[in-house]
């Protein structure tokens, strides 16, 4: 009887330990992390209010087979499962977000949805920028992002030395065509003498070429350069590189285009005279 009961406490203490293992085993496993909402999409494209040819990804949280993406036809609507022609024309990101979500809590199919919008490719609401600008093209137009400084920063700004300060914009207003000129430098001048435009769906941006003015004759560097707002005749010549051995300062002429008539006339400017954009400089070679 005796080897019975050491049997038995063998075979108990060989269970216990058994048992003991396989808990450890589950103890040292790491924890499952829990399963992650989707993201939202970055803050301010929720102002985007949706048009016919925005593409856009639609996902519902724990519900992966109603993952759609797709884009909105001509009439503004989706067609999603479950719900059929979704309208979604005309809303924020934010509010055919819960237009799909109290969809799916009407007809019961899930008790509280969470619904995420991202939007892949605006169309709906651009506006173009175009000239001396570093990235030229389209840009979406959001309620958070609606100002001129704003979609100049996503065109990489006016390109240095080659652009002008002024910007044109233009588009229609009331069912009116418009074409308004900013001075883009007074936009952030201590005065604040130019507001930040607020642009609108299909307005265009338009930044010319820099007024320019010509120096020739008697100067160490004759040519072309751009004319900075307030330039006398003075800043041109050091622009230049000044005259050279044989050049002069005195009969100096500018032959200036009159915009009017479109004359062009001969003056003899003084040397704090100011230039105007496409003037030509004329600096004659010294008599003695």
């Amino acid at each position: 009887m005796k080897w019975m009961r050491d049997m038995l406490k063998w075979l108990m203490v060989a269970l216990m330990a058994q048992a003991g293992a396989g808990a450890f085993a589950q103890a040292a496993q790491p924890p499952q992390a829990p399963q992650q909402a989707p993201a939202a999409a970055p803050q301010g494209t929720k102002d985007y209010v949706l048009g016919p040819g925005d593409s856009i990804r639609v996902t519902v949280y724990q519900n992966v087979d109603l993952t759609l993406e797709t884009r909105i036809n001509e009439n503004g609507t989706i067609s999603y499962p479950l719900l059929g022609q979704v309208k979604l024309g005309g809303l924020s990101i934010n509010d055919a977000e819960r237009a799909i979500a109290n969809g799916l809590k009407e007809g019961n199919f899930i008790k509280q949805p969470q619904v995420s919008i991202l939007l892949m490719t605006a169309a709906a609401n651009q506006v173009s920028v175009l000239g001396m600008v570093n990235k030229p093209g389209r840009y979406p137009v959001i309620a958070a992002s609606n100002k001129l400084s704003e979609i100049m920063a996503m065109a990489g700004g006016i390109i240095p030395g080659t652009g002008s300060d002024i910007v044109v914009v233009s588009g229609t207003r009331d069912g009116q065509p418009f074409r308004k000129e900013i001075d883009f430098t007074k936009v952030f001048a201590s005065s604040g003498s130019e507001p930040d435009f607020e642009l609108r769906n299909g307005d265009t941006i338009w930044v010319d070429r820099a007024p320019q003015v010509y120096m020739y004759g008697e100067v160490q560097r004759p040519g072309a350069q751009v004319l900075m707002r307030g330039t006398t005749v003075l800043q041109a010549l050091a622009n230049a590189g000044g005259l050279t051995l044989r050049g002069t300062q005195r009969g100096i002429k500018v032959h200036r285009r009159d915009e009017a008539t479109g004359q062009v006339k001969v003056i003899e400017p003084g040397l704090n005279d100011i230039l105007m954009p496409n003037d030509i400089i004329y600096v004659k070679e010294s008599l003695f």
